[in-house]
């Protein structure tokens, strides 16, 4: 029997990146082959993102791609983008299936009925109620759980809980179940993921019917044997939901790793109202102060939007003044897009774009000087690297640190294939002129 060949494109997020591995292995290699996007294939599947307008533009460049490769082929689109506007993404020259959330965990299902050969059909989009468990192997030096999905705040730029519905959790006991299978098959790390980790324990009941909470679920994890073989990393968290007892507790585990990733999108507590943020810049530096007393190696990371609707040159100085006495490693910034049905669509005080870009601009500058000074001061210390696989024989083996800082290696006839995918102390060395850590292998 001739395999059909199959091939995946993710955006987006590390959710979507653990949903499309989950999808993947759907396609048994039994009845598919398996080969890269860039490859020809029989069917194209493509996990959407809706975060952004350039996301949806980028969707469309994709398409493309895949058409410039096989013109005949079937292209299935899945994720955030499928789910809100399916008539918009069915319409475009190419896209055979769109699957909302619901009907993304029954791809194969439509495959074997031969939807394909229906051209333009979207399936219907229901509720977002239901949870779709998944993780990701196999395709990266680490793993990607997704312990909740969804969102219940309703931050006012944001279409993500329109696109992936309310805040709902994945159960205790299958998060063990899920992290001892991972580690047994040899992951070395293991990413916690969702849109909104720290409002975990929605719908999960313990003892006493009292809610679980995302407290509940890390003590849970730090108990459990596997954990010897790999380490454990938390996603994006929000600032008011990561609680002191949260970070007392992570200051003491040996598994989980100091690392922390904290959406701040604005220092000015005006913006933050209009954005309808859930906290004031106070409490963001109390919980940064809070990591570096009892973490001071610990990576902060943080999400900015430059931009917003009624930003004035006051509101983004008090911004960049707050961000840089703020001892946070590094920014990731994002121009703020204006996204249908969200409140801040509505704000007629728009920021031009050539001001964005310029705000933007100066922050990515903030940023590059913050983590290179963050790396810096990780020099003569000993790190644990975790080594990714080094697919194009490259002068260096590269991997992260436990606290996030991308390092090298000098490849040489011992160390390529042995230290593939394995956790290995090195010495931190210096920093290269692009902020990547050189380091000596310690053995």
């Amino acid at each position: 029997m001739l395999k059909k060949k199959v091939a995946f494109y993710t955006m987006g997020c590390k959710l979507n990146y653990a949903e499309t591995s989950t999808i993947a292995r759907k396609f048994s290699n039994l009845y598919y082959k398996h080969v890269t996007f860039k490859s020809y294939a029989d069917i194209y599947v493509i996990n959407s993102c809706s975060v952004t307008k350039n996301a949806e533009i980028e969707f469309k460049h994709i398409v493309r791609s895949a058409r410039n490769i096989n013109l005949k082929a079937f292209i299935i689109v899945i994720g955030c983008y499928a789910q809100l506007n399916p008539e918009a993404v069915s319409s475009i020259i190419g896209v055979d299936l769109v699957l909302g959330y619901e009907e993304k965990s029954k791809i194969i299902d439509y495959v074997n009925r031969k939807w394909f050969l229906k051209k333009k059909y979207y399936a219907k989009i229901i509720s977002k109620k239901t949870y779709f468990p998944s993780f990701s192997i196999g395709d990266r030096t680490r793993s990607f759980l997704k312990i909740q999905d969804g969102c219940d705040y309703k931050c006012s730029y944001c279409i993500i809980p329109i696109s992936r519905g309310p805040s709902r959790s994945e159960s205790i006991e299958n998060i063990l179940k899920n992290i001892r299978f991972l580690f047994n098959k040899g992951v070395k790390e293991i990413v916690l993921t969702g849109v909104n980790i720290g409002d975990y324990g929605k719908n999960i009941y313990g003892e006493n019917r009292r809610l679980y909470t995302f407290f509940d679920l890390i003590q849970a994890i730090d108990q459990i044997q596997e954990k010897e073989k790999g380490r454990i990393r938390l996603s994006s968290i929000e600032p008011n939901l990561l609680k002191n007892e949260c970070i007392e507790f992570l200051s003491k585990s040996k598994h989980f790793v100091p690392h922390f990733h904290i959406p701040f999108q604005s220092g000015s507590n005006d913006i933050l109202g209009k954005m309808h943020r859930r906290y004031r810049r106070e409490l963001y530096q109390e919980k940064v102060k809070k990591i570096r007393y009892l973490m001071p190696d610990a990576y902060i990371g943080s999400d900015l939007i430059v931009g917003f609707p009624g930003e004035t040159h006051k509101h983004f100085l008090d911004t960049y003044h707050f961000l840089k006495k703020l001892e946070i490693s590094s920014l990731h910034i994002f121009t703020y897009s204006t996204r249908p049905n969200t409140k801040s669509s509505t704000i007629q005080d728009n920021v031009s774009k050539k001001i964005q870009w310029k705000r933007n601009q100066v922050l990515r500058v903030l940023s590059k000087k913050k983590y290179r000074f963050f790396c810096k001061k990780q020099i003569h210390t000993k790190k644990t690297v975790l080594f990714e696989k080094n697919y194009h024989n490259k002068e260096y083996l590269y991997g992260y640190t436990e606290n996030y800082i991308r390092t090298k290696i000098a490849l040489n006839s011992y160390n390529s294939s042995i230290y593939e995918n394995t956790l290995q102390d090195v010495l931190m060395k210096k920093v290269d002129k692009d902020g990547i850590m050189i380091a000596e292998p310690i053995n």
